[in-house]
């Protein structure tokens, strides 16, 4: 193997995952960092090249933020029929049980998408308040939300005829909230490019029966195999477990 880039790492809950995914013409590769912080508390200084999805070249060179303000963007995958690039992003904390909702997005090159200083659009975080007006004029609503403190990460879309059309996002579950919520992966049907009506549970029976019950597994990546069948890493658990179409 050869080092080909340096990432930043340390912070907030360590925030240590760095999904890679290569441009559908290998051309480039797209790099999720998330933040060194819940809400930028220890200055903006020390969140360089973070909350950001970087595109560098095969090499490691020319590196660029693609997009900016998504604290964790974690999974990343290309949507199969309007061919853009989706993430699933993790959001902020201490904002009470229902909010901030985590969400799935397309990424808008060069967008802004509002961390620190606005949540889901232009909704200015009582934390930062007059803090840099014009980047919360300019944050860009996420396309689809999943629920405040699921710590939704995985995503991977369906290109498999055997699984229904759309995207599926492994949750790991909140650690924060008054009542567990998460601890699943959710399948989003999508139309044209586009997600189209609600998330549904698609594998579920990872918490004991009752609220604040005993957790048996967190699920994270979610990837689909060759053959047709679902892979869905399970950190919790230590387990990869397979979903079989029936």
């Amino acid at each position: 193997g050869q080092k080909i880039l340096s990432l930043p790492a340390g912070g907030y809950n360590n925030h240590w995952t760095r999904n890679v995914l290569a441009s559908p013409d290998s051309s480039n590769i797209y790099v999720t960092v998330g933040s060194g912080s819940n809400v930028g508390e220890n200055g903006m200084e020390h969140e360089r090249r973070r909350a950001n999805i970087l595109v560098v070249n095969p090499d490691g060179g020319n590196e660029r933020v693609f997009a900016a303000g998504l604290r964790n963007p974690v999974g990343l995958d290309w949507e199969p029929v309007a061919g853009k690039l989706w993430t699933a992003v993790n959001e902020r904390d201490e904002l009470g049980d229902q909010l901030v909702p985590d969400y799935i997005t397309s990424v808008q090159e060069n967008g802004f998408y509002g961390w620190p200083y606005a949540y889901w659009g232009k909704n200015p975080d009582p934390r930062m308040k007059g803090k840099r007006e014009d980047l919360v004029a300019e944050s860009i609503i996420p396309d689809f939300a999943l629920g405040a403190h699921t710590a939704s990460l995985g995503l991977a879309f369906s290109k498999s005829t055997k699984f229904q059309a759309g995207a599926y996002v492994g949750q790991h579950g909140s650690w924060n909230r008054s009542q567990l919520v998460g601890y699943k992966v959710l399948f989003i049907p999508f139309e044209n490019g586009s997600p189209i009506g609600e998330y549904k549970d698609f594998l579920t029976g990872f918490v004991a029966d009752g609220a604040n019950a005993e957790v048996y597994g967190r699920p994270v990546g979610i990837a689909f195999a060759r053959q047709g069948y679902m892979l869905v890493a399970d950190d919790a658990g230590n387990t990869v477990w397979t979903v079989m179409a029936k």
